[in-house]
C-alpha cells in the first residue's frame, strides 16, 4: 500500500474498534503503535527507533514519563503523549510534555487519544513547547490537505529542519482557515462590519448591521457556490453547458453535497435521542433553536445550528453508545450510555453546557 492508503486503512479501523478501547493502554495497541509503524515507518519493538516510557534524566518530576520517544539516527527527534480514545486533547494535560521538551533534543511533540493527533514545535519561543498545534490530523475525519504533511513526518522523509521550517505556515495557515470557517458559517460583527464599510457609506445603525448580517450572510455563500460551479466549468471543459448547479452550502465542514455526506445514515435511535435533548432543553430555549447535524461518526446537536454553539454528540454507530458533554472550553468528554432513555441523567449538563451561550 502507499502511503496514502496505509493512513485511509487506519481511519477505516476506528469506528470498527472504538467501542472496545476503554482503557489508554487498549488505545495506544490497537491505534497509536499502528500510526507509529504503518504511516510513520517505525519499528515499534526496536527500542532503538521507539523508546516506550521514555524518561529523560534531568528536569522532571521523579518518575515521570512520556508515553514514546522516537529515535533517528540515534537522536531523540519526537515526543509523544497518548490519552484515551475519546478523550478531549488539550494542551493542559500533557505537562510532560512542555517539561521533557526543554530538556531533550526534540523539536517535535504530538499529543494523541489515537484518532485524533496534534503536533507540536517551538515556534514562539525557542525550546519550548508551544500552546497551539502546528498540524492536527483527524482519523475521523480526514483532510487531504494535512496527509502530504504528515508525509513529512515519516522516518524515510524526516528532516527536522525543513518540518520545523514549514511548520510556522502551517501553523497560521490552518488558524486562519478555522476562522474563515466560523466566519463564513456565522460571520461575527466585526467581519460583517468591514464589508458594509467597502459598500455602504452611511451610519452603521443597529437596523443597518442587522440587515447587512442577512446580506453577507448570503454572500459569502453565493461566492462559494459560484467558485465551485466555475470550477466545475472548468473540469468539465464544455463551457458549462452541463454543469451541475451546487446548492448553498449550510457548512464548508459539513455540506449536504460533501462525499461524507452520502455516506450518513440517520437511524431512528438517534432521532430519538434528539427528541430527547429537545425535550430536556425545551423549558430554557424555544425548540425550533435545538439543531442536529448528522455525520459519519455521530449525531451532532447544535444550538441555532451553529458550529461553535455544540450542545451534545450522540456516537449510536458503534456496539458501546456515547453521549458527549462540552465544557465551557467546548473540551468534549464522552460518557457510555446503555440506553436512550439514560439521556435523561444528563439533563443538569446539558442545560448547564446551553447556559454557556446564552
Amino acid at each position: 500500500m502507499d502511503f496514502i492508503e496505509r493512513i485511509q486503512a487506519l481511519s477505516k479501523k476506528v469506528p470498527q474498534i472504538s467501542a472496545n478501547l476503554a482503557t489508554e493502554e487498549a488505545t495506544k495497541n490497537a491505534l497509536v503503535m499502528p500510526f507509529l509503524h504503518s504511516v510513520l515507518g517505525y519499528d515499534v519493538f526496536d527500542p532503538n527507533e521507539v523508546i516506550p516510557e521514555f524518561t529523560a534524566d534531568v528536569g522532571t518530576k521523579k518518575g515521570e514519563k512520556v508515553d514514546y520517544a522516537l529515535v533517528k539516527d540515534g537522536v531523540i527527534q519526537i515526543l509523544i503523549e497518548c490519552k484515551k480514545y475519546g478523550d478531549p486533547l488539550s494542551i493542559k494535560h500533557a505537562n510532560q510534555l512542555f517539561r521533557y521538551f526543554s530538556v531533550t533534543n526534540a523539536r517535535l511533540a504530538i499529543l494523541t487519544n489515537g484518532a485524533q493527533y496534534q503536533f507540536y514545535t517551538d515556534l514562539d519561543a525557542p525550546n519550548k513547547m508551544d500552546d497551539k498545534p502546528f498540524l492536527t490530523l483527524d482519523l475521523e475525519e480526514l483532510d487531504e490537505h494535512v496527509v502530504p504533511e504528515i508525509k513529512k513526518l515519516t522516518k524515510s522523509s524526516f528532516d527536522v529542519d525543513s518540518v520545523v521550517d514549514a511548520a510556522g505556515e502551517l501553523k497560521y495557515l490552518n488558524q486562519i482557515k478555522k476562522i474563515l470557517l466560523e466566519q463564513f458559517s456565522d460571520p461575527d460583527e466585526e467581519f460583517v462590519k468591514f464589508f458594509t464599510s467597502k459598500v455602504y457609506e452611511g451610519v452603521q445603525t443597529a437596523k443597518v448591521k442587522s440587515q447587512f448580517l442577512e446580506i453577507t450572510t448570503k454572500a459569502l455563500k453565493q461566492f462559494l457556490n459560484d467558485s465551485i460551479n466555475a470550477r466545475l466549468k472548468s473540469a468539465i471543459g464544455d463551457g458549462g453547458k452541463h454543469a451541475v448547479k451546487v446548492e448553498a452550502l449550510e457548512s464548508s465542514s459539513e455540506s449536504n453535497n460533501s462525499p461524507e455526506k452520502s455516506k450518513v445514515h440517520t437511524t431512528e435511535e438517534e432521532i430519538e435521542g434528539f427528541n430527547i435533548v429537545k425535550a430536556i432543553l425545551r423549558q430554557k430555549v424555544e425548540v425550533q433553536r435545538v439543531c442536529a447535524r448528522d455525520t459519519q461518526s455521530y449525531f451532532g446537536i447544535l444550538l441555532d445550528d451553529n458550529n461553535r454553539k455544540p450542545l451534545c454528540r450522540l456516537w449510536f454507530n458503534t456496539k458501546q453508545k456515547y453521549i458527549s458533554i462540552f465544557d465551557e472550553e467546548k473540551n468534549e468528554t464522552r460518557h457510555p450510555i446503555d440506553t436512550i432513555d439514560d439521556i435523561f441523567n444528563f439533563s443538569e449538563e446539558l442545560q448547564n453546557t446551553l447556559a454557556l451561550y446564552e
